[in-house]
Order: structure tokens, then sequence, then C-alpha cells
């Protein structure tokens, strides 16, 4: 305060002679003297005041602490009005910063060689090295900082607002809040989602210019991303759907690229496709058919979010697409090539994706909403043409893989637990649901491919129209016997009569050797085929044709698993001709017919030809894929080291079983085996852990037993399953191991 006064009366001094100098000047004018007078008195009345406020100080602090919070609101308050009124911008806040070193420099080295934090005060946080400032920055004030237009608010700990005082007794206690700088205005809010709102209000009202910034801003804030030659700009935080209309998820790039596979195989049967993106967000995979495909395709992409159909009409200019609109074409310099034709236009729709699906007709239809997509079920089987493609992607995993079985049971009416083959289990209780509602529209499905993977579900299933191909579908929906013991499975049999003991349907005897109920039904599920082997073998062409790389192992291992076959025995064109008319019972158009057929360009098929199409529908079961698969390491021995999975394959292949790797599970092996050989031939290959110079390779027997009583053919009938059971049982296998093995690992 001693400060204050001295700083005053220097000033007082200077304006005292300034006074003399004017009034000499004026040859004593009475205004000069008065004003000379006023001068004096206002240094008098300054004195007085400076020793009247600090009495007060001295008095009470709490109160000029109070006054000096009103002061400094009211200051900024009116220098916020006047920051609107007039052009010159304020310097921004330090806590507003573009990247984490800019805020790093802020802070200068002291004495000690340390740098203290510029957003926090020195008792908070003391002066450090480099790398303790750099990790304290980074995990507090940059990691929870609000981000507007490439800027991030960082949260301060400065005394820049005060939090409201706590009274504890008689004392008062006021502490420094942190809180946010309001890059636009000069509001300090105290909680991040508070500030998230504050901001968004900003955008909403169209206050978007900053007061502070004083360099030049960002010209967009909108990012272009490039996926399969296809450019899309996206909004910030594109990839978390809570905070963006326009929602894209780079993770799903596979599925993105697996049904274009899908889609370029229909478009070689038949041109040109009518094609529907439902759910476009950014309309990337829109984009991206009608850029490759060209001519084969008419896409349309729909979505009900204005802001994403704008967003799909810009970036269908940025690929210098035609864009239509409500049925009217926009004109677009810059767009519109020379030479073009209407086809190549991408429809844009902005409706309901249940109310568009039932106005038009389309052959291909994707369903990818948020979440969960029975509700879109129906209306795309009401106006999807004969022999078209009904794809769906479902994201709602937790549910599909038992993690929220009451979601389960009651979206699909399905019932599940969470078993070894939950990913397949989730697979075909969607195609349960697909089946179901094309049934409800008198038209029966043919499954061409389902993927589960680790965040979504991919079925694409064909369309047959018809009661009979309906009736087929809705026969193939059964319950599951699952026995939780040994996670031994098994369709029920065909037929609604009761039987007295379900249990014997299950090739285990957990039942009989276990106290009370070891087995569940699950379901209803789809039992049949899982994939089409000539369907994917040509969209494996289609992925190398368009080098989709991400694609092609995927599709190379489920082609694999559709012909239950190892990968070295894999060939594109081993036993499949690229001219084959019929495809699993599908009627199939190739180029080689297409020059022979009498059918009139532009039209569908005869009548004649899809009934035909429709009675060759019906497969051998036999060449069917075996339902479900085991994982190697759920069913391995206590103490014995397993053998590899390709030599195990190897192992199964050679006792006469069909066998194969599947791409639900890395350790998983697809067998027509039951579970009690697949277990002897794991047993009989597997080392004791303690032999370690002992080489990998079957484990010792005694020559009374052969490999021929351990391992039955698969022709083998039941009744020999039953006597090697019950051979195994018997002590025969316990002497044998016990020779090899001490006490304690015969015991277990």
């Amino acid at each position: 305060m001693a400060a204050a006064d001295a700083g005053e009366t220097v000033l007082s001094v200077e304006q005292l002679q300034e006074a003399e100098e004017e009034e000499a000047e004026e040859g004593g004018s009475p205004t000069g003297g008065s004003k000379a007078a006023a001068l004096n008195g206002e240094v008098d009345c300054k004195k007085v005041k400076s020793n009247s406020l600090s009495m007060k100080v001295a008095e009470s602090e709490v109160e000029t602490k109070e006054e000096g919070i009103e002061h400094e609101s009211m200051t900024e308050s009116s220098s916020s009005i006047l920051d609107v009124s007039s052009d010159y911008p304020r310097e921004k806040h330090l806590s507003i910063q573009r990247q984490l070193a800019d805020l790093e420099k802020l802070a200068e080295l002291n004495e000690a060689q340390k740098k203290p934090c510029p957003l926090c005060p020195e008792d908070k946080f003391k002066a450090c090295y480099g790398h303790k400032l750099h990790r304290h920055l980074q995990n507090l004030h940059w990691k929870i900082s609000v981000e507007f237009e490439g800027y991030r608010m960082c949260i301060c700990h400065l005394p820049c607002r005060i939090a409201k005082p706590n009274f504890i007794a008689d004392q008062m206690f006021s502490k420094m809040g942190a809180h946010y700088h309001c890059i636009i205005c000069s509001a300090t809010i105290p909680r991040r989602t508070d500030m998230i709102g504050h901001i968004n209000r900003h955008v909403n009202k169209g206050e978007t210019e900053s007061r502070f910034i004083t360099a030049p801003a960002p010209k967009s804030s909108h990012e272009v991303l490039k996926e399969s030659d296809t450019d899309v700009r996206v909004l910030p935080n594109y990839s978390t759907p809570q905070k963006t209309d326009s929602y894209f998820n780079p993770k799903m790039k596979l599925n993105r690229q697996l049904i274009f596979c899908a889609l370029a195989v229909l478009a070689e049967e038949r041109k040109p496709i009518e094609c529907l993106d439902a759910f476009g967000a950014t309309g990337i995979m829109g984009l991206q058919w009608a850029k490759h495909l060209r001519s084969s395709v008419k896409v349309t992409i729909n979505d009900c979010n204005e802001n994403s159909v704008t967003m799909i009409q810009e970036n269908c200019h940025l690929n210098k697409m035609k864009v239509k609109v409500n049925s009217k074409e926009e004109d677009n310099d810059e767009a519109v090539g020379d030479g073009e034709e209407s086809t190549d236009a991408i429809e844009v729709t902005k409706m309901d994706a249940n109310v568009i699906m039932h106005l038009r007709s389309f052959d291909f239809i994707h369903l990818d909403p948020f979440g969960t997509s029975v509700n879109y079920l129906d209306s795309a089987f009401r106006n999807v043409r004969n022999l078209g493609i009904v794809s769906l992607t479902s994201t709602d995993i937790s549910s599909l893989y038992a993690k929220a079985q009451h979601v389960a049971l009651r979206h699909y009416g399905c019932n599940i637990v969470r078993t070894e083959y939950y990913k397949e289990l989730a697979a075909r209780t969607v195609i349960a649901a697909v089946a179901r509602a094309a049934a409800r529209c008198n038209k029966g499905i043919e499954v061409l491919l389902s993927v589960a993977l680790e965040h979504f579900v991919l079925v694409v299933v064909r369309v047959l129209r018809g009661p009979s191909p309906a009736d087929d579908s809705a026969k193939k929906i059964r319950y599951l016997i699952h026995c939780q013991w040994c996670e031994e499975r098994i369709f029920q049999k065909e037929g609604n009569m009761v039987e007295e003991n379900p249990y014997q349907q299950l090739p285990c005897d957990c039942h009989g050797s276990m106290p009370g109920k070891t087995a569940v039904v699950l379901g209803p599920l789809w039992s049949g085929a899982l994939f089409n082997t000539g369907f994917l073998r040509r969209m494996l062409l289609e992925a190398v044709q368009y080098c989709l790389d991400e694609a092609q192992p995927l599709l190379k291992t489920v082609v694999c698993e559709a012909e239950c076959t190892t990968s070295k025995n894999f060939s594109i064109h081993n036993t499949y001709d690229e001219n084959k008319q019929e495809e699993c019972g599908v009627y199939i158009k190739t180029p080689d017919m297409l020059a022979e057929s009498s059918v009139v360009p532009g039209k569908r098929k005869n009548n004649e030809v899809i009934r035909n199409a429709t009675k060759r529908q019906k497969t051998d079961n036999s060449a069917e894929h075996p339902a479900f698969y085991y994982n190697i390491h759920r069913h391995s021995i206590k103490g014995m080291n397993m053998p590899k999975l390709n030599k195990f394959l190897n192992y199964l292949s050679e006792a006469g079983y069909r066998v194969s790797r599947t791409h639900f599970d890395p350790m998983g092996v697809r067998t027509n085996a039951p579970l009690a050989q697949f277990k002897t031939v794991l047993m009989k290959y597997s080392t004791p852990t303690y032999a370690g110079g002992q080489t990998e390779g079957p484990l010792h027997l005694t020559e009374d037993i052969q490999v021929g009583d351990q391992l039955p053919t698969a022709a083998d009938s039941k009744a020999k399953d039953d006597e090697f059971l019950e051979e195994n049982k018997s002590g025969d296998t316990a002497t044998v191991f016990t020779e090899d093995c001490p006490t304690d690992c015969a015991a277990d």
C-alpha cells in the first residue's frame, strides 16, 4: 500500500507542475488556479482514500477480497462489452494453445534450472525438471482439455477465478478453483462438460470467431480422409458417435471391403443394379460403390439427419460425382465430367430407412445402424427383388456375444449363454432373425457370407422369392442342446414330438456321470450353412482385382472354412468353373451365358428360369461344412504340451475327419469329429511337460493298443464309437500311461 501511495503522489506532483506552467502561460487565469487547486484537492483526497483503505484492510481482509472479485468481474464484463464493439482482438489466454510443445515453451528456467508449471501456482505444483513438467502438462492439463477449431483450451489453476468461500466454524477459506477460458468470449467455466456445452451454444448461435486469437485460424475444421481411392470429409470427433452426426469408423474398413466385394459379384450377374446404403453417415460406402463400379450400379445413399445429408453431398462433389437430390440433379461445373451419363449420378435422400425401403425396390440393400438392425428387417425384405442381396452389419456385440443375455432375448428372441463358440453363436442368432423376417414376406434366404469379428457381425444373404423357399428356410431354425460340462453341442432333431430324455441326443455322457442338470437349450438358431463357397470364391477374385489387401486374407480363410479344408490345399481355380450355371442351388448368369441368352437386356429373367432356380436350391447336406468348432486350448490336457495347430489339423485329417481352421477363433478347429475323438487325438499327439529332451510327436503307446483301436474313422457306426468309449473307460489306457508317466501324472 505504501508503494501505491508513493506512486500516486509522484503522479500528482507532475500534474501540479503542468498546471503551474499552463497558468503562467495563460497569465494567471482563474481557470488555471482552479485547476491547480482541484489537483491539490485530488491529491489530498487520494491520500485520504489510501489511508482509509489501508485501515479497512487492517480491519478486514475478507471485505477487500470480495470487493476485488466484484471489481474484476465488472472490469471483465466491461472489457467484453468493449471487445464486441471494437475491432481490436485481445491476446489469447496462455491456457489456449495448439500443441503441447507450445504450452511447454511458456515455462521458463529458474535459478535452480527447474521449470514451473505455467498453469499452476507455485503452492500447488513446485518447479521441477523438464521431463516431469512434460508428464504433468500432458496428464493433467492437456488430457482433459476442450478442443475447438484446432485449439486446445487446457484446464487452468491460476487465480483467474476464485471459487466460492467455504465457512468452517468462524473462519472462512477461499480456494482457487480449476477452470477453462473460453476461446470465443471472456467466460471462465469450472467444469469440462459445462465448457463443451458453452462452446456448442456459441456454435449454434453462429459465434465461431474468437476475439482472443491473434494468429490466423485454420481455414476449415473438416478433415479429409482417404480410403480405397475415395476422399471423404469428416467432422471433428468423427470416430465418436455421441459427439458427431456423421460417424466414420476407420476400424470398419474391412467390413466395407467385404460388402463391396459382394456387390461387385452381384454386378457381374446383372447390370445395372439398384443398390441402397440405408445409413449413409459420411457416404463413404456408397461413394466407393459408384466410383469403382461406375455404370454397373445405381447408388442411392440415404440418411435421416440433415447434417449428414449435407456432408454426403459435399463428399460427392469432392470425388467429382454427380448428385441427385429429390430427383433433381444439381449443377456443378467442377463435379460433372465430359461424356458422363446420368446413371453415374448418386442419389442422396433424406428420410427414414424404413420409409425408403417401403417405397422403392432395390437389388442390393445394406443396413448398418447403430446397434441392432432387427427394426429394419421387415421393410428390407418387403421390396427387395428376387435373387437380390441383403447385407446387414450388427454392432450390438454386447448382446450378441452373451454379455447382455436379456438384451439378446428382447431383440432377437433368442436364449444364449457364453460358450467357446460364442462368435458363431452370434452369427447364427442374427441369421435366424433374418430368416424369420424374410419368411413373413413369403421369401426364403440363402446365406452367402457370415463374419463375426471383434467389432461387428456381418451377414450377407440372397433372397429367394416364394413360399417354398420360405418354408425351407424356416425349417432350418432349430434349438441347440449345449452341455455345460464338456462344451459338447448338437442341434435338436426335426419334429414336434416331445422326447422323454433329450440328453440322449448329446454324444457325451455327462448327464449320467455328473449330478444335476448338465445341459441347456439355446436358440432358436440357424442350423444351415454359414457360407456359399462359389460366391466366396468370386468375392476373392473381386478383392484381387480391386486390390483390397485387407479382405483377401480373411476371404481365403473363409473359403477354406466353407470347404472344410486346410490352407495348403487352397486354390482359387481348383474345382469351380467360372462359367458354372448353378452355384449351390442358385441360378447364376455368367459372361458366356449372356451372349447365348435370349433374355432382353434390362429385363429380369422369365418366370420359368426363376422357377427352375428355386427348385435347384435344395443341396446335399453332406457337402455343407460342419457346424461349430472346438478351441484347442479349451480342451488341452493338464501337464501335456499340445502339438502345433497345423500339425493337429493333419492328424485329424489322417484319422478320416473333415477339418479346417475358422475365422471366428484363431485357435479354433472346425471338424465333424465328436468331442471325444477330438480329445483322443489331442491326447495322443501331446507330450508330457517334464520330458524336456523329447521332441514333439505322438505319445509312446504299448504294442497291444494300435492306432486303429484308438482312432476309428468317420465311417464307423455309432456302435463302434460306444465300444471305443467303453474301452477308454477301462483300465487299459491307464496302464498305458503309467508306464511312461510318474504316479502323480497318472492320477491326473
